[in-house]
């Protein structure tokens, strides 16, 4: 096999793409890597892990009033955002070189560029260098949306690059979009002082989560003062000169308002243009790439994951779109498309979402009969001894069968503890095998335990 002949080659170093690289070499294939910016994406660069980080210290930073009530003083006059950014920065670094790292200890060749695909075993860098390969994985990734009317400068109308970007705070901001993306900024900026104001369009903030758990998330932000605006429209801004009007509508009632900066997180654009798609006939639908079980395109040679083709937007669906495709390369026989009731997502707000499968809707909208059971935090002894009791475990289930069809949980750690109950739908396990396991007390985990007690009529702290 030649210096440039490999048996895969993968364009995107980001979740999808390093993590199929070392799968790919785990299991015995001669893989490169082409990359035109840091190892790990943007999920690690400026994405999943430094907003994490700036999370993880707006939650240290909120905690001072709880120390204040212990007789504990503070001095701010040296507190600085800059500081706050800096070590996010130092978060993503470190991870990035370790992403580099872990492709070097797994023989993996990175290369630095911008790759193109020229023929179904073949790919160009920065039109200078040609590489080959059996097989070819694009795992490009995606870039935030543009809204016509709120294009980007990143000063003063930001993306969540230019949000992660900033070093100092406005006094105040407009965020539209209340999903996942836009009620973690409100949360960050908001525990820093910024007033934020919040514009949905839908009915609900973070409108694909269950109703029942958004609603946690609004009242705790309403008791923050974060200003929410559901089924409302922002049609336009103007420049003020010391800010920015942005007139907003719901239904046939029209308002103003006036802040510092805007930040636009309605959703991703699909990293698919330049590729060569077009030239090979690779179809996409609205830029993303068309792939069958395997992810295969309609070129057996080459293989796309992750947010350029048209599944969920998540770093770890796209971690394990790639494991997928590579195995099957490999001539193992790996599960087909991810379900997509077995992926969870998660919301790093405070209190944190998490879920999986179905929510009441679209169980109704489907024609789905279910059961639920909801157990709130307060009945788990550890969320008040933590002074964390706001939130709830949610599992609707089939109620002939009691298969687990869908859970939900809002509140301290949620992100960690769904985990539990997706397993169990994985392993087609029952609510009743839950309800029997001990759990650790005092734990927020006894939530679920009670959950699933409830759903076998025998819930003991409710």
């Amino acid at each position: 096999m030649s210096e440039n002949t490999y048996d895969l080659i993968v364009i995107g170093a980001g979740p999808g793409g390093y993590v199929a690289a070392i799968r790919a070499s785990q299991l015995g294939l001669k893989t490169v890597v082409i990359e035109k910016d840091n190892p790990g994406g943007v999920c690690l660069n400026w994405g999943c892990i430094p907003s994490k980080s700036l999370i993880s210290q707006a939650q240290k930073y909120s905690y001072l009033d709880d120390l204040k009530k212990m007789g504990v003083e503070f001095n701010m006059d040296n507190f600085r955002y800059t500081n706050v950014y800096k070590k996010s920065r130092i978060a993503a670094t470190k991870l990035s070189k370790g992403v580099g790292f872990l492709l070097k200890k797994n023989a993996i060749d990175l290369i630095k560029g911008t790759g193109k695909i020229t023929g179904t075993n073949e790919v160009i860098v920065d039109n200078d260098k040609t590489y080959n390969a059996k097989n070819i994985l694009i795992a490009t990734g995606s870039r935030p949306r543009i809204i016509k009317g709120f294009e980007f400068d990143e000063i003063d109308i930001l993306s969540s690059t230019g949000a992660l970007s900033l070093e100092t705070l406005p006094k105040s901001i407009l965020i539209l979009g209340a999903g996942a993306i836009g009620v973690e900024f409100a949360y960050i900026l908001n525990s820093f002082g910024v007033e934020v104001h919040l514009v949905e369009m839908m009915d609900q903030i973070l409108p694909l989560e269950d109703e029942e758990t958004a609603a946690v998330v609004a009242k705790s932000f309403k008791r923050k003062k974060i200003k929410m605006y559901t089924s409302t429209m922002a049609e336009r801004y103007e420049n003020t000169g010391d800010g920015y009007r942005v007139f907003l509508k719901e239904g046939k009632t029209e308002s103003n308002l006036t802040v510092k900066k805007i930040l636009v997180a309605v959703g991703r654009t699909p990293n698919s243009e330049e590729l060569g798609l077009e030239e090979l006939g690779i179809k996409t639908d609205r830029g993303f790439i068309e792939v069958g079980d395997y992810y295969q395109t309609s070129i057996p040679s080459i293989f796309a994951i992750g947010d350029v083709i048209n599944s969920p937007l998540l770093a770890h669906v796209a971690s394990k779109e790639g494991e997928i495709a590579v195995e099957f390369m490999a001539g193992h026989q790996p599960e087909k498309k991810i379900d997509p009731m077995t992926i969870p997502g998660a919301t790093y707000c405070e209190p944190q979402v998490a879920s999986f499968g179905l929510t009441e809707k679209k169980a109704t909208d489907q024609g789905i009969t279910f059961g639920k059971y909801v157990f709130p935090y307060r009945g788990a002894g550890k969320s008040v001894a933590i002074d964390e009791s706001e939130g709830l475990v949610k599992i609707l289930f089939n109620p002939e069968t009691k298969e687990i069809l869908g859970a939900h949980i809002v509140g301290k750690d949620a992100t960690e503890l769904i985990h539990e109950i997706l397993l169990a739908k994985k392993a087609e396990l029952l609510p009743e095998d839950i309800a029997t396991t001990i759990h650790a007390h005092p734990t927020l985990a006894e939530a679920v335990m009670e959950a699933a007690r409830g759903i076998e009529g025998w819930a003991i702290h409710v």
